[in-house]
């Protein structure tokens, strides 16, 4: 049954950070890791939602997944 439920998009992120992180980053419109990459540490960090723990727990996920913030120039 869940299944037939799944959306990809609102499910973004869930088990990986906490519910007011993940709908800041629905906010944004940012719901994938690649939308997540055109972004630097930084500029997620002023989200709602995001301290030094919940971007510790999104910066493991993206590694795992092989994707990086955008770099600061």
């Amino acid at each position: 049954m869940y299944t037939l439920n799944y959306n990809p998009e609102e499910d973004f992120l869930y088990g990986v950070i906490a519910i007011p992180a993940r709908k800041a980053l629905e906010k944004e419109k940012i719901n994938s890791l690649e939308k997540l990459s055109d972004y630097s540490e930084k500029e997620i960090m002023q989200l709602h939602g995001f301290g030094k723990n919940t971007i510790e727990k999104l910066k493991n996920h993206m590694k795992e997944n092989q994707v990086f913030f955008k770099e600061i120039e």
